[in-house]
């Protein structure tokens, strides 16, 4: 077994603490990363939070993880020691499903196994995160990223990054497409990124008007403050596709208006209480919504390549692992633009 380092949540009411734990030994297939970088999700505080139900504790959160190789099992044959390396939010799934079968294994029919907060396949034990120092992972959930880039904004790659570029390739955008983008967080921001460089108009939505500027130089087009009567009613039946990364509670109506015939709203967020929504405001146009979770492996490192070619990366704040805790508070505040990621180096 591999002593690691780590912080972890002990309870759900509890802050995260210096935590110590064993890794599994380096399998035929597996590969041993050495944790540079781990983005902080959202989906972290909920989870440490068990605002979700069904959190396992202690919990070791993050699933946005990019490091160096450090050993590679017998079998392995995409790696080598050294090599630039990322693990996104799951490490396995049944493979043998339709779903895997087609490479979508975050849709498996027995359910993917998280980075985090899941149970390993055979033997039951936890999954601890990328708030540690090292982690192993099965090469076939493991990703390539290019050395090109920043790794330490790379890593909110493999969470927002899918999350986002996985819906605008399902729906096939690109040029001649218009797509609002509702929300300019971590999500948010990575959507408008990577709409635009598809070729698409890409509109932010929001209701504070003092993001603006920061939505113009991520590469927006347009910008409509969501609580000007006026300007809200320039974009009625105006958009293609809304990717809407909201998980605050909203009036899904008010939206939905601004879709043209057949466009389509795509739920990224999860607000606390579940939408209301009229069906009027579907059927007169023929609109859709559509909901949509992270991408398969394929897609994830086509993805990374994608980011890779067109030099798109996170905007980051870097944070020292003992900071966790109050970046958890600033981050319920959107005091963050528009991620942190915590320098492991920091992990003593």
């Amino acid at each position: 077994m591999l002593p690691t380092k780590a912080y972890a949540a002990p309870a759900a009411s509890v802050p995260l603490a210096p935590f110590d734990f064993e890794r599994r030994e380096v399998g035929p297939h597996d590969v041993l990363i050495d944790i540079q970088f781990c983005g902080v999700c959202h989906s972290d505080l909920h989870q440490v939070r068990d605002e979700w139900g069904g959190s396992v504790f202690p919990m070791v959160p993050g699933h946005e993880i990019v490091g160096r190789i450090t050993k590679v099992g017998d079998h392995v044959k995409n790696f080598k020691v050294g090599d630039l390396a990322g693990v996104g939010c799951m490490v396995d799934s049944c493979r043998t499903c339709p779903s895997c079968q087609e490479g979508l294994e975050q849709y498996c029919e027995e359910g993917m196994v998280g980075t985090y907060g899941g149970r390993e396949k055979g033997t039951g034990k936890p999954t601890y995160g990328g708030y540690s120092n090292q982690i192993v992972v099965d090469e076939q959930y493991t990703l390539k990223v290019s050395d090109k880039l920043d790794p330490a904004r790379v890593a909110p790659l493999l969470c927002a990054g899918i999350t986002t570029y996985s819906p605008l390739r399902q729906w096939k955008v690109g040029p001649g497409h218009r797509v609002g983008v509702m929300g300019l967080g971590g999500l948010g921001h990575m959507a408008v990124k990577l709409a635009a460089a598809m070729g698409a108009e890409v509109t932010v939505l929001s209701t504070s008007p003092n993001k603006e500027a920061d939505a113009k130089e991520l590469g927006a087009h347009k910008f409509v403050v969501t609580k000007e009567k006026d300007q809200l009613k320039s974009v009625s039946n105006y958009f293609d596709f809304i990717i809407n990364t909201v998980s605050a509670p909203l009036d899904l109506s008010q939206y939905v208006s601004l879709l043209r015939r057949d466009g389509t709203m795509i739920l990224l967020g999860v607000p606390p209480e579940a939408p209301e929504l009229h069906a009027f405001a579907l059927i007169g146009k023929r609109r859709r919504i559509a909901g949509s979770l992270i991408g398969g492996i394929a897609e994830t490192q086509e993805m990374l390549d994608f980011c890779a070619e067109h030099n798109i990366m996170s905007d980051i704040e870097m944070i020292d692992i003992k900071d966790i805790n109050e970046a958890y508070e600033r981050m319920l505040k959107g005091d963050v633009k528009y991620r942190f990621v915590i320098d492991l180096a920091t992990l003593n």
